[in-house]
């Protein structure tokens, strides 16, 4: 399949030529709903013309909320932060040492509201496109990008892309992401594929509006379970014989787990009037919607014989799948106008989810149920408005009917003062049920198998946050939580009985996060620092008090005629010794633990990066001070290293017609 779509892909690239795209105003060009953070960079690379009738504004990415931006090819350091194979910027995140394994967390952000709990098995979603991940496109000729990465030992990363406008009102875009590494230690092979296909339309009198997409996601993992004691002393101690990871034992070498969807999604509505005054530059419209989302997931941990430290099993070969399936239909109304000095529109929703096993269980007098399914019609509505400079959003909900109850309210207005600084203040609270595998899980592990009935949880957030060039970017979060539902640690006898619990105390987390970069001349430095506590409830709820993420680096062009722009330097990231979560594989969840710390050691790593006109090369010696410590103590999570040092090498590649 990998190998398809790249020939494919190659093919498409081939009859391509090249084009500079370039980022744009920052202000969205839809309306003022949405904004984009414009990357400090050399006016030189904003000097780009591109030839023929086209305009860098023409290119435009569109999020599923409607915001808009533009294609955006500058070599920026925001953009080495990104340089991954999420894509995004994980300072919050520590990475397991194979690329496509998992995360553990830094930090955990609470500005999303929903009426209804997740699948579960956070640890395998992170490479998973969600609704919110898939953006659409509006382009005036074929534009493309190649995204590739080398990966560790054996693999390699690359995610490759197409969009085109068949007409000025009708675009489609494919994209395939494919990732193969083997990994240092044994057992820890990671391979991932995910499709995405979009299509948009609408019509020539702006009445009629679709778009529509499908994801076909397919996530595998080997587990290895960690290191086992040994093998930690001989890593710690940094034992010659054992530079080759791969002599080191591992708790098992015959485990894996994996997580395949197919998502179906589309969004269409119909203007019954509207009306557009150029003069004063207003939309008025009165419109109808309608949203139908069905998504399949499953989720399978195997493993060729039972492993003692989880306990024993049901079977001698373990093979746990669970299914997970959701059909929802939304149907709204809207109205903007002047008279209601924005839009507003009121939605009703039905929501029907299946989250099965293959038959019930009974241990001893527990009997567990095959599945949780029911079907639940929920209401709600919001209202966002722009005036001046101000940005009003409020948008709340409850459920009417269903076995899970759930309500959220949001609100949040935002202020821009020109170009010097914006501001926004949001609050919201959130009541639902925790996630469906904290209620009911099965396994062939008899530790593993319950059915628990908990109350909703409860989250009041505020948030703040200021973004400036000028001054500084940063953002508070004060949030208090209340049934906070985790997994829990009862290891007795070496073996480990991973447990959901719900906290009988409100927890009170507090984080702030400042951004700014400092410039002399030619050089620049680039500084990232959180600072977190938790006021009430640390047993139960463990981060570090400091991150910082700090890049030292030089830029210019080398050559007249600026043909090769170079930028180069040290990014250091830190973060304070925790508690933090350990790894379980079987339920692909982190659980709360309290006999190892990690963290207290700088992670080093020199990069020179450069752009050629359309192609960015990403050159990266990862963690390379981890050569010349006198010991190893950098750990993912507890049993779990860190990468060592390795060079990487990769680059982002457009295409324009």
């Amino acid at each position: 399949m990998n190998k398809f779509c790249f020939l494919i892909f190659s093919l498409l690239f081939s009859s391509l030529v090249s084009a500079q795209i370039i980022p744009g105003d920052p202000n969205n060009i839809n309306g003022g709903y949405g904004e984009k953070e414009r990357d400090s960079i050399d006016d030189r690379m904003i000097d780009v013309q591109i030839s023929g009738k086209t305009h860098y504004t023409d290119y435009k990415v569109i999020s599923p909320k409607g915001d808009t931006t533009y294609v955006d090819t500058t070599l920026t350091i925001q953009k080495d932060y990104k340089f991954n194979y999420l894509r995004k910027d994980n300072f919050e995140l520590m990475p397991f040492h194979n690329q496509g394994q998992t995360f553990n967390n830094l930090a955990y952000d609470f500005s999303e509201v929903s009426l209804f709990p997740k699948m579960g098995n956070r640890a395998i979603h992170y490479n998973y496109y969600e609704i919110k991940d898939i953006n659409y496109y509006k382009v005036p000729t074929p534009t493309s990008e190649l995204a590739y990465r080398t990966g560790l030992e054996q693999g390699q990363f690359l995610d490759a892309f197409i969009t085109f406008n068949t007409s000025k009102r009708q675009n489609i875009s494919i994209a395939y992401k494919g990732l193969r590494s083997l990994g240092k230690y044994r057992n820890a092979l990671s391979s991932h594929g995910n499709m995405r296909f979009t299509y948009s339309y609408r019509t020539k009198n702006d009445a009629y509006e679709l778009k529509t997409h499908i994801t076909a996601q397919d996530l595998t993992n080997q587990q290895n379970g960690g290191l086992p004691e040994l093998s930690l002393e001989y890593f710690e101690t940094k034992n010659s014989n054992f530079n080759d990871r791969g002599r080191l034992e591992t708790n098992f070498t015959d485990a894996s787990n994996s997580l395949r969807g197919n998502r179906y999604h589309l969004e269409h509505d119909y203007k019954i009037w509207h009306r557009n005054d150029t003069v004063k530059n207003k939309i008025s419209y009165l419109k109808v919607g309608h949203i139908f989302d069905y998504e399949r997931k499953h989720y399978y941990y195997t493993q060729d014989s039972e492993n003692s430290m989880f306990g024993d099993a049901f079977d001698s070969t373990i093979e746990d799948k669970l299914n997970y399936i959701t059909l929802r239909n939304d149907a709204f109304v809207a109205l903007k106008s002047p008279l209601v000095l924005g839009e507003v529109q009121f939605k009703a929703s039905h929501y029907n989810y299946n989250y099965n096993y293959n038959s019930a269980a009974v241990l001893g007098d527990n009997n567990i149920p095959s599945s949780i399914k029911d079907n639940s019609i929920s209401v709600g509505g919001s209202w966002r408005t722009y005036y001046k400079k101000f940005n009003i959003n409020v948008e709340t909900a409850t459920t009417l009917t269903g076995e899970f109850t759930g309500n959220y309210f949001k609100a949040s207005a935002s202020f821009k003062q020109d170009s010097l600084f914006t501001f926004k203040g949001t609050i919201l609270t959130n009541s639902k049920s925790p996630n469906l595998n904290f209620q009911l899980n099965q396994s062939n592990y008899i530790n593993f198998n319950w059915f628990e009935n908990f109350k909703n949880e409860r989250t009041r957030t505020l948030l703040f946050d200021l973004k400036s060039d000028k001054i500084l970017n940063a953002t508070a979060q004060i949030t208090q939580i209340d049934n906070y539902t985790y997994f829990g640690d009862t290891i007795s006898n070496n073996i480990a009985e991973v447990k959901p619990f719900q906290a009988d105390i409100t927890i009170n987390y507090l984080k702030l996060k400042v951004s700014k970069e400092l410039r002399l001349g030619k050089f620049a430095l680039d500084n990232t620092i959180m600072y977190q506590k938790v006021a009430q409830g640390s047993s139960v709820f463990k981060v570090p008090d400091f991150i910082t993420r700090n890049t030292l680096y030089f830029s210019d062009y080398l050559f007249k005629g600026d043909p090769l722009y170079l930028q180069t330097g040290v990014t250091l990231k830190y973060f304070t010794e925790f508690n933090a979560d350990s790894y379980n594989p079987v339920l692909s969840e982190f659980y709360l633990q309290n006999e190892q710390k990690i963290g207290g050691y700088p992670m080093l790593d020199f990069f020179i990066n450069a752009q050629v006109q359309r192609t960015r090369l990403y050159l990266k010696f990862e963690h390379f001070n981890s050569s010349f410590s006198k010991t190893a103590n950098y750990y993912s999570a507890p049993d779990y290293p860190y990468r060592d040092f390795v060079i990487r090498f990769g680059l982002v590649w457009n295409f324009f017609i």
